[in-house]
């Protein structure tokens, strides 16, 4: 029985840990060491200090926001 392919942030996930040689969670305590702050300016944060693309960098935040909400 395959499985359901990823959505959302996490489908990015593999990719980011291929491309930039870091664990997700490595990226995600990166952001959760930046909080509070607006979700632009940790992506913003993400693409100047640590050369993620946008959408890699939205990936990560969107996790980490939403994860602080429950």
């Amino acid at each position: 029985m395959p499985t359901e392919p990823m959505k959302g942030p996490a489908s990015y996930f593999p990719s980011i840990e291929k491309k930039y040689g870091r664990p997700v969670s490595a990226w995600q305590q990166i952001v959760r060491d930046e909080l509070p702050a607006k979700h632009m300016d940790l992506v913003a944060m993400l693409k100047s200090d640590h050369g993620l693309s946008h959408g890699h960098a939205n990936a990560i935040v969107a996790s980490v926001l939403a994860a602080e909400k429950t």
